[in-house]
């Protein structure tokens, strides 16, 4: 026994060194993913907040009493409700990525433990590979989702631009809002939306 210490068979060695490799990957994987997680619920806490406010918000609307006074009041509602319209959706997008990241973070466990079995026992050597697949495709389908949910942040990000420079316009003197329309060769620097919505403020401003 004490030989089989000091000199140690190498086919066990290797087999031992195999086994703790495989089972370092899914705890990888399980770490990886334990951050996709952390991200995803800071995001749907702040998308949460953002809803609360747009609803604070529209509320206020809602309920002024003098409407007329307030400048462009339908714009504004209409964007209020349009921003709420879609970060709602960015909430429940990312509540979907969440539980496809929570899926496959148990999924990963579930494949270290498998390798443990088949390591230990010999038997069902091949049950990992169809487990981690499952877990991969989990988090396949939350990166897509995180990447649906990015796109949707960009878009409420522009809606509520273009809205403040439409609202710029309506109040700021003409002299300040043309230093930014324009580059110093004379083409617009601005989104064709945000052009537009400027358009529409000058038009009700002299009508």
């Amino acid at each position: 026994m004490a030989g089989d210490l000091i000199n140690p068979n190498p086919n066990v060695l290797n087999s031992t060194i195999e086994f703790l490799t495989a089972m370092i990957t899914p705890a990888l994987l399980i770490s990886a993913t334990g951050s996709l997680v952390l991200s995803t619920s800071t995001r749907l806490g702040r998308v949460v907040d953002r809803v609360r406010d747009l609803e604070k918000r529209l509320s206020e609307l809602i309920t002024a009493d003098d409407k007329d006074a307030i400048p462009l009041y339908a714009k504004r509602l209409d964007t209020v409700v349009n921003l709420l319209d879609k970060v709602t959706s960015r909430a429940r997008i990312l509540q979907r990525a969440m539980s496809a990241f929570y899926y496959g973070l148990g999924i990963f466990i579930l494949t270290s433990l498998t390798i443990a079995v088949a390591g230990l026992f010999n038997i069902y050597r091949w049950l990992p590979i169809p487990v981690g697949v499952v877990g991969f495709l989990f988090l396949f389908y939350g990166s897509i989702l995180m990447l649906l949910e990015t796109r949707m942040a960009t878009f409420t990000v522009n809606a509520e631009m273009d809205f403040t420079w439409a609202l710029a316009n309506k109040v700021a003197p003409a002299e300040i809002i043309n230093k930014y329309i324009y580059n110093a060769q004379g083409k617009h620097r601005l989104r064709p939306k945000v052009l537009e919505a400027l358009e529409d403020g000058r038009t009700e401003e002299e009508s």
